[in-house]
C-alpha cells in the first residue's frame, strides 16, 4: 500500500510538526497530572505518517509519549535536551540491526522524527500514545532560531529537522 492510500483509507490529516495523523482513540478516564491545572484524559493514541522526505520538526510535548512501528520504512527519533544530549532511535521492524518497535520519549523533551533515507516503501507508519492525553496546549514547535540559539553543537541536525 502506498503512502496516499494509507492517508486516504485511515483519514489522515496535515500535521503541524510535519506528516499526517488522526486521533484514534481519547480514554474515557480522567486523571489530575502534576504538571496540569485540571483534569486531563488518561490517554490518547493517533495514527501518524511520515514520507520519505518529510519531517517532524523539532517538538516538545508536556506528557510522556510512546511512538509505535507499525509499517513501511524504519523511522530516525531524535531527542534533545541540555542533560543528556542528542539521542537517535531507530524504530521498525529488523532487531538484529537494532531497530525497536517502540520508543518512549519523556516528557518535555525535544523530539523530531524523519523516514531513513534510502527505504523501499517510501514513508513510515507510527502510532503516538501520549499519557496524560495530548492536547495542542501541551505542545510546542520552538522555531529553528531558537533550538540554534540553545544548542548550537547541533546545527546540521536542528536544520535539517526544523523551520
Amino acid at each position: 500500500m502506498e503512502a496516499d492510500a494509507i492517508i486516504r483509507s485511515l483519514g489522515l490529516l496535515p500535521h503541524p510538526e510535519g506528516g499526517h495523523y488522526v486521533e484514534v482513540f481519547r480514554a474515557r478516564l480522567q486523571v489530575r497530572s502534576a504538571v496540569h491545572d485540571s483534569a486531563r484524559r488518561a490517554s490518547t493514541a493517533i495514527y501518524f505518517l511520515l514520507r520519505a522526505g518529510e519531517f517532524s520538526a523539532w517538538h516538545h510535548v508536556r506528557c510522556d509519549e510512546a511512538w509505535h512501528f507499525y509499517r513501511g520504512d524504519p523511522l530516525e527519533l531524535f531527542t534533545l535536551d541540555a542533560e543528556a544530549g542528542l539521542r537517535r532511535a531507530v524504530l521498525g521492524p529488523d532487531l538484529e540491526r537494532g531497530e525497536r518497535p517502540l520508543f518512549v520519549v519523556g516528557a518535555g523533551l525535544l523530539q523530531a522524527a524523519r523516514v531513513t533515507p534510502g527505504g523501499r516503501s517510501g514513508y513510515a507508519l507510527m502510532g503516538c500514545t501520549v499519557a496524560p492525553g495530548f492536547e495542542f496546549d501541551d505542545f510546542e514547535l520552538p522555531p529553528r532560531s531558537e533550538l540554534l540559539e540553545r544548542f548550537p553543537e547541533h546545527a546540521a541536525v536542528l536544520g535539517e529537522l526544523s523551520r
